[in-house]
C-alpha cells in the first residue's frame, strides 16, 4: 500500500520514480486483507488506543486520512463498504485487488537490494523474518505468518545505518488462528476473533488472559499468546459465548470456519476444562505486521533523503492497534510530497 500510493502520488507530481518489489506480485499484504482502511472515530480514542505512540504522528494520521480516501475514491479505487462496520472507527473498505490494479503501473519484480539516492522504504516491516522477530519481539516460539512472505526487514536493515529505531519494536499486529495449515486467502475467515467471549488457556493449562482484559481488537492477547508455551492457546467456550456476535458472524460461525484438527472436545482437552464448557479451539500467534520500526518525522524523513512510510515507520501504534493500511496512505501520501518539495 504505502509504496504503490506514493508512487501514484509522485507521478502525479511528474516525478520520475523506480519502483521496486522484491515479490512476485503487488499489494503487498494488503492485497491479502480484508482492506478496511480506518481511523479512531475520536481523537482521544486513538491517544487512548495507542498511549505509547508519538502523538504527532498520530494526529498527522487522524487528520489526513479521510481526504487521503477521498483521494484513493478519486483515482477510481472501487469502494466495497462505505462504512467500517465497527461503531469505534470512521473509514472504507476497498477491494484489495482492485485498489492494487488502481495504484500499481510500472514495478519491476524480484528486485531485493534497496537502491541508492532518494528513497522511500516501504518493505511493510519485518514480520517475515523470524531472525528479526526473535530478536525484537522475542516470542517462545517462531510465530505462524498471516501476511506476505517478503516484508523480511529490508528497509529496516536499511535504515538503521540513518537513524535511531522507535519505539514499540516488542509488539505486532496479529490474530489468534487456528492451530491447523491455512493459506494465504484465508487470512480474514480463519482468523479466531472472540476471545472476548472465551476463557484462555495455555497448553500448560494455565489461564493467562481474563476476558475483561482483552481488548476490542484483541491484538493485545494475540502478543501475550505468542509469550505462552509454543505461541499456543485454547480458546474454551461455553454455550452462551457461542451465541454471541462479531460483526457479521456468531461466534457459532466462526469457530466452525476452523479446520477439524484445531477444534478439541473439553473431555480430550490436556487439563480439566472449566465448568460449562461445551466447545475448544486450540489456536497460534500469527503476525501481520510489526508496530516498531525506523523513527521518523512529520514529514516521514529518517534522515535526509530517506522517508520511511507503512510500517516501515514504526511507533505509531505503541501500546495498542491502529490500521496499518491508514498508516501506510497517509505515511505514502506525506513521504511522497516531501519527496517532491
Amino acid at each position: 500500500m504505502a509504496g504503490l500510493v506514493a508512487s501514484t502520488r509522485l507521478r502525479e507530481f511528474g516525478c520520475e520514480v523506480d519502483l521496486t518489489e522484491k515479490g512476485t506480485r503487488a499489494g503487498g499484504s494488503m492485497l491479502l486483507s480484508s482492506c478496511v482502511v480506518w481511523r479512531h472515530r475520536e481523537w482521544e480514542d486513538f491517544r487512548r488506543e495507542c498511549p505509547g505512540g508519538d502523538e504527532k504522528l498520530q494526529r498527522l494520521i487522524w487528520e489526513r486520512l479521510d481526504d487521503a480516501i477521498e483521494w484513493l475514491v478519486s483515482l477510481g479505487a472501487p469502494v466495497v463498504w462505505e462504512e467500517t462496520g465497527n461503531p469505534r472507527t470512521v473509514g472504507k473498505r476497498f477491494d484489495p485487488r482492485g485498489l492494487t490494479e488502481t495504484l500499481c503501473r510500472d514495478v519491476r519484480f524480484g528486485v531485493s537490494r534497496v537502491p541508492d539516492g532518494p528513497v522511500i522504504l516501504a518493505t511493510g516491516g519485518f514480520a517475515a523474518s523470524d531472525e528479526l522477530v526473535a530478536e525484537y519481539i522475542r516470542p517462545a516460539a517462531p510465530l505462524r505468518l498471516r501476511a506476505n512472505p517478503w516484508s523480511q526487514g529490508d528497509g529496516l536493515r536499511a535504515g538503521l545505518v540513518l537513524g535511531a529505531l522507535s519505539s514499540g519494536l516488542d509488539e505486532f499486529y496479529g490474530r489468534n488462528m487456528p492451530d491447523a495449515p491455512w493459506d494465504e486467502t484465508q487470512l480474514v475467515s480463519m482468523s479466531q476473533l472472540y476471545g472476548r467471549f472465551a476463557r484462555i488457556f495455555d497448553c500448560d493449562g494455565v489461564e493467562f488472559f481474563a476476558r475483561d482484559d482483552v481488548t476490542w481488537s484483541e491484538t493485545n492477547v494475540v502478543q501475550a499468546t505468542a509469550r505462552r508455551p509454543q505461541a499456543k492457546a485454547f480458546y474454551v467456550l461455553d454455550a452462551e459465548a457461542l451465541q454471541q456476535r462479531v460483526r457479521d458472524k456468531t461466534v457459532a460461525e466462526m469457530v466452525e470456519s476452523a479446520p477439524a484438527e484445531a477444534r478439541v472436545a473439553p473431555r480430550d482437552l490436556p487439563f480439566d476444562p472449566p465448568p460449562g464448557a461445551v466447545e475448544a479451539v486450540r489456536v497460534v500467534a500469527s503476525i501481520t505486521h510489526t508496530i516498531g520500526g525506523l523513527r521518523v518525522d512529520e514529514r516521514a524523513r529518517v534522515a535526509d533523503g530517506v522517508w520511511a512510510a507503512g510500517v516501515d515507520a514504526g511507533g505509531i501504534a505503541t501500546g495498542g492497534y491502529a490500521s496499518g493500511l491508514a498508516q501506510a496512505l497517509v505515511l505514502g501520501l506525506v513521504a511522497a510530497e516531501d519527496a517532491a518539495s
